[in-house]
């Protein structure tokens, strides 16, 4: 249950707004006064605070720069007058996740209170995830505690104490080839020579030449004898990628290999026998080609024997951030940044996000955060701009202008940067030394809100 201190001098106010939200499933705890508050929260396992700003004593201005100060993990939602775009923005810079305005409506402030507990709760997944990303010992280049992940793990555990064939299937950029070397790793072949082919990428003349090897002699530009990835990757994993692109007429020829365990190099009069694990990824469905007579069928049940399905990355969950700060770490290195983690912000817009392009685009959209990073912490300014404009799965969808107490902090920002631009006809210097701000960070607000210098 969510933990909730509530903090206003006027009583009244105070046991109102704790009725409201206990009706809604809250666990309250009232305050009159800050100073109060602060001195509990080392009792409690407090998840959101809710202060009025005007109080005596103690402001709630400087309630959210203590809490700020000390508890940076605890969000504080202020409330203040309606319509007071320059109090919200104060709010926001003294600490706060954010405002509601009064009078106060309580299924505003239960929503509001709902999203601030999930945004704890994330901050506190971040950090988890950053510890356990750090003591990580996976399976190689393999990241995921998501249970379509764990199924993956099994498969691999059960299909490396053998030499059957493995079918790999998954869309493009879920790592197919990440799961052929696991597989290859763990096997009793490990200490022999993995070798990759995409066969998409050879063209049709050339592939069986690259499979097999040739002779010297065998067509015009063979000056010497060549070995073919079938002997090179003896004692090893030969691992096929995007099988379904290879041609018709080179497939049997990939299956009397197969069933032989020998190979003919072109141009040769003699066969070479080979000792291999085959293992093939597609992100075709071969059953449809197999129907359609595009993919030969003794072929594909020749190198089916095992299939191991990759699950698309937003089928993963948390997975996500899990290989997003396994990625930061790495690039962090390679960039020489200080830069150790996602912000709960940009941590929202990678969730929200459907990620068509699975983790390879996740791998695209970290390396480019974190070589635009101006923090230690990957901001939504960062990320690409599909993904900054992604909705959140959290957001309220009621949000907007049509119900002010429920705009983000983003859009009261938003409005009174361009409130103050305005006043000032447009002069950027003067806009940015009202809202004491550098140009440089004016300059970026606008651009990310898409005002252009007109």
């Amino acid at each position: 249950m969510t933990a909730v201190f509530v903090v206003d001098d006027e009583r009244e106010m105070v046991d109102l707004i704790a009725l409201g939200l206990k009706k809604r499933g809250f666990q309250m705890l009232t305050f009159t006064s800050g100073a109060e508050a602060l001195a509990a929260i080392p009792g409690h396992d407090v998840d959101v605070i809710i202060t009025d700003l005007n109080m005596k004593g103690m402001s709630g201005l400087e309630l959210c720069q203590k809490v700020a100060l000390d508890r940076p993990d605890i969000p504080v939602i202020v409330l203040t007058a309606f319509g007071s775009f320059e109090t919200a923005v104060g709010a926001i810079r003294a600490g706060a996740y954010d405002f509601v305005t009064k009078p106060v409506e309580i299924e505003a402030l239960a929503i509001a209170v709902r999203r601030a507990a999930e945004h704890r709760s994330l901050r506190g997944e971040l950090k988890r995830l950053h510890e356990v990303v750090a003591n990580t010992r996976g399976r190689g280049d393999l990241i995921g505690a998501s249970p379509a992940m764990q199924q993956v793990y099994q498969l691999i555990d059960q299909v490396s104490t053998t030499d059957a064939t493995v079918l790999i299937t998954g869309e493009s950029g879920t790592g197919k080839e990440v799961v052929a070397r696991a597989i290859h790793d763990k096997s009793k072949r490990k200490d022999g020579p993995f070798v990759a082919l995409n066969c998409a990428a050879v063209p049709e003349a050339l592939l069986e030449s690259e499979l097999f090897g040739h002779a010297k002699g065998a067509f015009t530009d063979a000056q010497k004898s060549r070995q073919g990835l079938f002997q090179q990757a003896s004692g090893g994993t030969l691992f096929l990628d995007e099988v379904g692109d290879m041609a018709l007429t080179t497939q049997p020829k990939l299956l009397r290999a197969l069933q032989e365990k020998r190979v003919r190099p072109v141009g040769a009069e003699s066969e070479v026998v080979t000792d291999v694990r085959l293992v093939t990824a597609t992100n075709r469905d071969l059953e449809d080609m197999v129907e359609d007579k595009r993919f030969r069928e003794d072929l594909y049940y020749r190198i089916n024997v095992i299939h191991i399905p990759l699950p698309p990355l937003r089928a993963r969950g948390g997975d996500v951030l899990l290989l997003a700060q396994h990625m930061l770490r790495h690039h962090a290195a390679v960039f020489e940044k200080k830069v150790v983690g996602l912000s709960a912000a940009a941590a929202e817009r990678m969730l929200a996000y459907d990620w068509p392009g699975n983790v390879r685009e996740l791998g695209n959209c970290i390396e480019r955060a974190v070589a635009l990073a101006h923090f230690e912490e990957i901001q939504v300014e960062d990320l690409p701009e599909k993904i900054r404009n992604q909705q959140t799965r959290r957001s309220n969808p009621m949000s907007g202008s049509d119900h002010p107490e429920l705009m983000t902090l983003e859009e009261v920002e938003r409005r009174h940067v361009l409130r103050v631009l305005e006043a000032c006809e447009g002069n950027r210097t003067d806009a940015a030394k009202i809202l004491d701000l550098d140009r440089k960070t004016l300059y970026r607000k606008l651009l990310r809100w898409g005002v252009s210098d007109e």
